[in-house]
C-alpha cells in the first residue's frame, strides 16, 4: 500500500472503531445476561446470549486495543508507517474478524443477502430486538472497516515475509 494512504486509513479506521466502541460499550452497560433472557427462559436462549454477550465483549475489547494503536501511531511527532500498518494489519484480524467470525456463533454473515440491500446478518436464534439493533448497527461499521483494510487480510505479511521482517 502507498505510505500516502496509511496515515488517512489510520485516521478514517481509528474514526470507525470509535464510533463501534461507543455502540457497543453503551450495549453492554445497559444489558444484562438475565434481562437479555428474561422473555425465553429457556436454556438455549441463555446460552445464545450467553455466548452473544462473550463475543461482544471481545469485539469491544480487539476494538478498543486497536483504536489505541491507531492513536499511538497518529500522534507521534513523526508518523510511523510500519507502526500503522501493522496496527491496521492487527485490526483487521483481530476486529474485524472477530465480528465476521464469533466465537459462539450467534450469528453469521450470509453473503447471498450482501447484495440485496437485505441485511446480510443471520443469527442461530431469534434475538431481543436490543440484541439484533447492536449487532445489525455495527455491522455497517465493520463492513466498511473490512472494505477499507482488505489488503492487509494476505498482501501486508505477504510483503513483509518478502523483506525477511515477521
Amino acid at each position: 500500500m502507498p505510505s500516502t494512504n496509511v496515515k488517512p486509513l489510520s485516521e478514517s479506521t481509528r474514526e470507525k472503531l470509535k464510533q463501534a466502541i461507543g455502540q457497543l460499550e453503551t450495549f453492554l452497560n445497559a444489558h444484562a445476561l438475565p434481562q437479555l433472557a428474561a422473555e425465553d427462559q429457556s436454556d438455549e436462549a441463555e446460552l445464545f446470549y450467553k455466548g452473544l454477550l462473550s463475543d461482544l465483549r471481545h469485539l469491544l475489547v480487539f476494538s478498543e486495543v486497536g483504536m489505541e494503536k491507531l492513536g499511538v501511531a497518529l500522534r507521534r511527532p513523526t508518523f510511523d508507517i510500519e507502526f500503522a500498518e501493522r496496527a491496521l494489519y492487527e485490526v483487521y484480524h483481530q476486529s474485524v474478524n472477530a465480528f465476521f467470525y464469533p466465537k459462539n456463533e450467534c450469528y453469521s454473515e450470509d453473503g447471498r443477502y450482501a447484495y440485496t440491500g437485505q441485511d446480510a446478518i443471520r443469527f442461530r436464534s431469534k434475538p431481543v430486538r436490543p440484541a439484533r439493533d447492536i449487532v445489525l448497527g455495527v455491522s455497517k461499521i465493520f463492513e466498511e472497516l473490512r472494505d477499507d483494510l482488505a489488503y492487509y487480510e494476505n498482501d501486508y505479511m505477504t510483503q513483509r515475509r518478502m523483506q525477511g521482517q515477521k
